[in-house]
């Protein structure tokens, strides 16, 4: 990987402070998507109609499914930013921010234009009834227009990441949060709109969350439009955005493909292994979020070492990140294990639910740990760019985790999470494999001091 040299290099400050600096504001950012979920069901929940309820549930798959698949304009930007920052390039943060936004903003006019075909595929996936459809179709129908704003503040949270502003990224999710909460309280409440006032909460929330990262993007980038076109529309930076864009929403589709597949084959195995495996595999995915925070601070670091030329600084923010990711994850599934029997009572009252769950809580309880390392390695790879290797490890972890399944599905429901188990801890040791061998080809000058991100942890 080369780079032009535009200004002095900017080496990341990397220790102990500097990580959970990072992490820390965006752990909490993270943790507050699933809080406003929370709040957007109880919100049309307390209406008592559980046909609305269901409506909110439905549309909110759609959108998840539409939203996350574009994902990468987060990720992409957060590491192409923090080289450039990195490189001491400036025109180029600029230039990296502008390009995303043309994107994000051509992507949801798309997505405005298509929204007949989008409901139409969507509901009939869905199949619910015909009280939630028609309910779920007013909401998608006026949410469907937040779509612009939505990835806009994608790219806008993924180049605040890159210039290592945790604070105004934390800043931005609690704003947008809030505001959403507020405006669903009183369009639903105070103005008795219903079903169709939390679509509209939710639209302007997302288009002032917009503007604010606007604002927050001039003051910390200048004006990305006073790039010339002709650098922002560079074939090659283009190339490199669009490469980098398309691995990772390919490794996104194959993570999304393999959280599918165990929920289907949890289905087959009967109503009470469905109910008990959505309860234990919400723990883990709620555990995921208190990690997150890890794989952000490593996509910063890791990526302005790269475009500063620093390979001790980067194996510095290797091992650093990685040691707090892995003390993170042996808290949260300790804390899943002693804890997940009242999580488990509080989402159901089913008893035989209750029990199935109890059953196989020690395997919910094992994927934090089982996957911190594919955590924190994910964000290396955003960070330093290696989203096609990225993208392979991953493949290649799909691959033993079906495998696996079929090899241990004598065994049930163990062996649906013994191959859940494997597969993370594939992609994380995939990952470490690859680390290696990109650290050396990456940093030449210092092949001889590469070494595992845990090992000598004394020198961090």
């Amino acid at each position: 990987m080369s780079f032009e040299r535009a200004g002095a290099a900017n080496p990341a400050r990397v220790d102990h402070r500097r990580v959970l600096r990072l992490a820390l504001p965006m752990t909490l950012a993270h943790l507050s998507t699933p809080l406003l979920g929370i709040a957007d069901a109880a919100v049309i929940g307390r209406l008592g109609q559980a046909y609305l309820l269901g409506a909110i549930a439905a549309a909110a798959v759609i959108f998840d499914f539409i939203f996350w698949s574009f994902g990468f304009l987060r990720m992409g930007t957060a590491g192409l930013t923090a080289q450039a920052h990195g490189n001491g390039d400036h025109a180029e943060q600029r230039a990296t921010l502008a390009r995303a936004l043309i994107v994000g903003l051509g992507v949801g006019i798309v997505l405005i234009c298509l929204q007949s075909a989008i409901a139409f595929i969507g509901f009939t996936a869905l199949d619910a009834s015909p009280e939630v459809t028609q309910a779920a179709r007013l909401y998608f129908d006026i949410r469907i227009w937040s779509a612009p704003f939505v990835l806009v503040n994608y790219v806008a949270l993924g180049a605040i990441t890159g210039r290592g502003r945790a604070d105004e990224a934390l800043f931005l999710q609690i704003f947008v949060n809030l505001i959403n909460i507020a405006f669903n309280v009183a369009l639903v409440y105070g103005f008795d709109l219903g079903v169709r006032g939390s679509a509209i909460g939710t639209l302007a929330s997302e288009l002032l969350g917009a503007v604010a990262s606007l604002l927050v993007l001039r003051r910390l980038f200048g004006d990305p439009w006073s790039v010339p076109l002709a650098r922002v529309l560079e074939r090659a930076k283009l190339a490199r955005m669009f490469e980098v864009n398309f691995d990772i929403m390919l490794r996104t589709a194959a993570l999304v493909f393999a959280f599918a597949f165990f929920a289907g084959q949890s289905a087959r195995g009967g109503d009470v292994r469905l109910a008990a495996n959505s309860i234990l595999l919400n723990l883990f995915l709620a555990s995921a979020y208190f990690l997150s925070g890890f794989a952000t601070a490593a996509e910063q670091l890791c990526g302005q070492s790269v475009g500063a030329r620093d390979g001790e600084g980067f194996r510095k923010a290797v091992r650093l990140t990685m040691i707090w990711c892995l003390a993170f994850a042996a808290f949260v599934s300790s804390a899943a294990l002693a804890a997940g029997g009242a999580f488990i009572d509080f989402l159901t009252t089913n008893p035989d639910v209750r029990g199935y769950a109890r059953e196989f809580l020690p395997f919910a309880a094992l994927t934090p740990l089982a996957g911190a390392a594919a955590f924190e390695f994910d964000g290396v790879f955003i960070g330093a760019t290696w989203t096609r290797d990225m993208r392979n490890m991953m493949l290649i972890s799909l691959g033993l985790y079906i495998a696996c399944f079929y090899l241990a599905r004598p065994f049930g429901n163990a062996g649906l999470w013994t191959a859940l188990l494997v597969f993370l801890v594939a992609r994380g040791l995939t990952q470490w494999r690859r680390y290696l061998v990109l650290s050396a080809e990456t940093f030449p000058e210092a092949q001889s001091e590469a070494a595992t991100p845990i090992a000598s942890a004394s020198r961090g």
